[in-house]
C-alpha cells in the first residue's frame, strides 16, 4: 500500500519532470532585462477649491437612509475586491444576526453595465468600474446614497469568444488617493480619488504584445510598495510587470514563461521576506502555470511551482491564500484540485499535501482557524461546500445545503449555493450564491449550519464577492433578473444591526 509519504515523493518527481520538459525556470528572473517601450505622460491633477458635491443621476433609485451606524461599531475600508486583508475577511462588526421577515432592506441600486467586478471603498468614496455601450467606465460615489461625484471613460473594443460579458474582469483598486483599473483589453489607468482627473493611461496589450487571454485580462492589479504589479504574460517573456504608482513607468519586469491567469497577485511575508505571489496560468499551448515568489523590489523570482491542469481551455482563477508561516494554498478546478506549498529557507517551494478534489473555479477559499473552507467544483452541478485541514489536508466535510424557492408562478424550485462566494465578518460568514441567494453561515469543521437565508434575486453569474463597509451590504448584479425583469444592478443593503 503506497503512504503518503511515497505518494508525495512520486508526484514531485512527476511534476519536477513535466517541468523540465516544459522548460520551467527556477532561478532569479533577470529584472532588469526589460525596458519601457512608451513611459507614459503624467498629468497635473489641480487641486479643488471645494470638495464636489454628489448628484443623482438616472440609473439611480434610492429607497430609505440606513440605520444609524453604532457608536462601537467596527469599521474598516474596502480598497480592494478580496478586501482589507486580501483574505474575504473584514473587521466590520454589529451586523445582523438574522434577516428582517421580507428580505434585506435596499438603501439605493443602480444599474450597471457589463462585466464581473465589485465596488471599492474608501471613507466616502465607492468606486465602480464597468462597460456601458463601447466605452469602459470608471464612476464614484457617495456609498451612502449613490449619488454620483464623477465619471471618467475611454473606448473599449472586446467580444469574448465563448459569450460571457464583454466588460472588465478585475476590480477597480484604491491606494493613496489614487485608483488603478485594468480593463478587459488590458488597458492600465490611473485616477485621482477625489476629482476623477487622469493622471497616467497604459495600453499593456499594444506597448508590450500580450499573450491572448481566453477571456480578457481579468486579474486584480496589486498596489505594493509604490507599485502596481500586474500580472502579463509577453512575448519577450515578462511573465510579470510592476509599474511606478505615481508616473505608469516600468520599474521591473519577472522573466518567465508563464501567461497571466485570472487569479490576482498578493503580498505576504516568506522566511521573513516580503514577497509577491502570483498564481500565473492564462491561455498557452501547451498549458503552462503555477505559483511564483517575486521580490518586491527587484521582480526577481525566487522559486516557480508548477499547477496547472494539463488541458488546453483551462486558467488558474482563484486567488491563493496565505496560510500560517511560508505557506501558501493554491487551486485549480479543472484537474488537478488544490494544493498546499511552503517555502524553504533556500526560499523554494516544498509541497506539503495535495487535496485532488478541493478544485475551487473562481472563489477564493476561507481560513478559519486550522480549517479552509470553500465551494469546490467547475460547474453548477458538481459544485459543494467542503472542508480541508491546513495541517495535513484532510477533508473534514463536503456539504450541499440546499432549499425550495418558489417561482413567480408558484411552483416549487430546488436551490442551492452552487459555485458560491463566503466572505467573513462579525464573527460569522456570509455566503452569497452564484444565482443571488445570501446566507448567514456558521462554519466549524465538524460542519455548515445555516443560520439564516434570503433570497436577494434571481440571475446568473453573481460570481463577485459580496463588499461590506460600515454596516451597508453591497451585492453586484452581472446578469439580468428573468423573475422580475430587473436589469443588472449594483445594489446596497442595509446590514447594520
Amino acid at each position: 500500500m503506497m503512504t503518503n509519504s511515497s505518494r508525495r515523493k512520486i508526484n514531485v518527481f512527476a511534476f519536477l519532470v513535466v517541468g523540465g520538459a516544459l522548460g520551467f525556470s527556477t532561478g532569479s528572473s533577470n529584472a532588469d532585462s526589460f525596458s519601457d517601450p512608451n513611459p507614459p505622460k503624467v498629468h497635473e491633477v489641480k487641486a479643488l477649491k471645494s470638495p464636489l458635491e454628489s448628484k443623482d443621476f438616472d440609473e439611480l433609485t434610492y429607497y430609505l437612509a440606513p440605520k444609524a451606524l453604532s457608536p462601537e461599531a467596527t469599521t474598516a475600508d474596502w480598497p480592494r475586491f478580496l478586501g482589507p486583508t486580501d483574505n474575504a475577511k473584514t473587521p466590520e462588526s454589529h451586523l445582523l444576526d438574522e434577516f428582517p421577515k421580507g428580505g434585506l432592506k435596499k438603501v439605493w441600486e443602480m444599474e450597471k453595465g457589463t462585466g464581473y467586478t465589485s465596488p471599492v471603498i474608501v471613507g466616502d468614496k465607492l468606486v465602480f468600474f464597468d462597460r456601458v455601450g463601447d466605452e469602459e467606465v470608471i464612476t464614484c460615489h457617495n456609498p451612502e446614497t449613490g449619488r454620483k461625484y464623477w465619471s471618467f471613460s475611454y473606448a473599449v473594443e472586446y467580444s469574448d469568444r465563448y459569450g460571457f460579458s464583454n466588460g472588465p474582469r478585475a476590480s477597480a483598486v484604491i491606494d493613496s488617493s489614487k485608483i488603478y483599473t485594468l480593463g478587459v483589453t488590458s488597458h492600465l489607468t490611473c485616477l485621482d480619488l477625489e476629482t476623477g482627473t487622469l493622471i497616467w493611461q497604459r495600453s499593456l496589450a499594444d506597448e508590450f504584445s500580450l499573450a491572448d487571454y481566453f477571456f480578457g485580462h481579468g486579474c486584480c492589479p496589486l498596489v505594493h510598495s509604490g507599485k502596481v504589479i500586474v500580472p502579463m504574460g509577453t512575448e519577450e517573456g515578462m511573465s510579470v510587470g510592476a509599474f511606478d504608482q505615481n508616473t505608469g513607468e516600468l520599474v521591473w519586469g519577472t522573466k518567465h514563461e508563464w501567461n497571466a491567469a485570472y487569479a490576482s497577485p498578493i503580498a505576504t511575508t516568506l522566511q521573513g521576506k516580503d514577497r509577491i505571489i502570483v498564481f500565473a496560468g492564462g491561455e498557452s499551448e501547451p498549458p503552462t502555470g503555477g505559483l511564483l515568489s517575486i521580490d518586491p523590489e527587484t521582480g526577481d523570482l525566487d522559486d516557480a511551482y508548477p499547477w496547472r491542469a494539463n488541458k488546453y481551455e483551462s486558467v488558474n482563477g482563484s486567488t491563493p491564500v496565505a496560510v500560517g508561516d511560508n505557506q501558501v494554498f493554491i487551486s485549480d478546478a479543472y484537474q488537478i484540485g488544490g494544493i498546499m506549498l511552503k517555502m524553504n529557507e533556500e526560499m523554494k517551494w516544498e509541497e506539503m499535501w495535495r487535496a485532488p478534489d478541493f478544485g475551487l473555479h473562481w472563489n477564493t477559499p476561507l481560513l478559519l482557524g486550522n480549517h479552509l473552507y470553500g465551494f469546490r467544483g467547475r460547474n453548477e452541478p458538481d459544485a459543494y461546500l467542503a472542508a480541508y485541514n491546513i495541517d495535513n489536508g484532510e477533508q473534514a466535510w463536503m456539504e450541499d445545503p440546499e432549499w425550495i424557492i418558489q417561482t413567480p408562478t408558484g411552483r416549487d424550485y430546488r436551490m442551492k449555493f452552487f459555485r458560491g462566494s463566503l466572505l467573513h465578518a462579525d464573527d460569522r460568514t456570509y455566503a452569497l450564491g452564484e444565482l443571488g441567494s445570501f446566507a448567514i453561515l456558521k462554519l466549524t469543521p465538524e460542519g455548515v449550519e445555516l443560520v439564516d437565508r434570503t433570497e436577494l434575486f434571481y440571475a446568473y453569474a453573481t460570481w463577485s464577492l459580496p463588499v461590506i463597509h460600515r454596516g451597508l451590504l453591497y451585492i453586484s448584479q452581472h446578469d439580468a433578473d428573468p423573475w422580475s425583469d430587473a436589469p443588472p444592478r449594483l445594489i446596497c443593503y442595509d446590514l447594520r444591526k
